[in-house]
């Protein structure tokens, strides 16, 4: 049975090929010319493919219930703020983690890191600044259209990916966790996404009834 992971996107490798005496191994999207696919390898179901990512939303939402309960604040825009400023720590956190290998698997997909490596580095520290400004309530209105503006781009990414019918790794949860690129990923950045512009319809709806 086969358990090796991809040396460059720490994916499950599906292709093995010898170089100066030394067996290395890649995934499908990383495979060398002259590799060999390998026969015996463990499937995995998809939800154990996506049991990380799963969890770190089921992580997300306790933090914010429990949050929420402390400051005995239900109100939906408080909720939605605390699972922004959850979401986006943690997630930024795990790609600081592994910034290279996330930088790297990130400008395979992402339109801006495609064009500057520079922002596939930048954008795991943007993630979790946008988490703090969510849970202090900072950055108002102008916070929200720039989460809509970033969040919209990853999903086109995303979708790009899925409509091509790619098999590429997702860098979401930063390359710590072999995770692939599915409707999940692409759900996750459309919901951020929508959420930021509901809160950015809020604080025109207020604006107006404020004049």
């Amino acid at each position: 049975m086969h358990t090796n992971k991809c040396e460059l996107c720490n994916m499950d490798a599906t292709y093995k090929k010898e170089l100066g005496g030394v067996m290395r191994f890649y995934c499908d999207h990383h495979k060398k010319e002259g590799s060999e696919k390998i026969v015996h390898i463990i499937q995995k179901t998809e939800f154990q493919k996506l049991l990380p990512l799963l969890s770190i939303f089921g992580l997300i939402a306790i933090l914010t219930a429990g949050t929420t309960y402390i400051q005995s604040d239900f109100s939906a825009m408080n909720i939605m703020m605390l699972f922004m400023a959850y979401f986006f720590f943690v997630f930024g956190a795990f790609k600081v983690v592994n910034l290279k290998n996330f930088a790297e698997a990130y400008t395979t997909y992402d339109v801006l890191a495609m064009k500057s490596k520079t922002y596939a580095y930048l954008y795991p520290f943007i993630e979790i600044g946008l988490g703090i400004l969510y849970f202090f309530y900072l950055g108002g209105v102008y916070r929200d259209v720039f989460t809509f503006v970033i969040m919209s781009i990853g999903t086109y990414g995303v979708w790009k990916v899925l409509s091509n019918k790619e098999e590429i790794p997702c860098a979401c949860l930063g390359m710590v966790f072999s995770v692939p690129m599915t409707k999940v990923t692409l759900f996750e950045n459309l919901f951020m996404a929508l959420m930021a512009l509901y809160m950015v319809l809020m604080y025109l709806q207020m604006g107006n009834m404020a004049m």
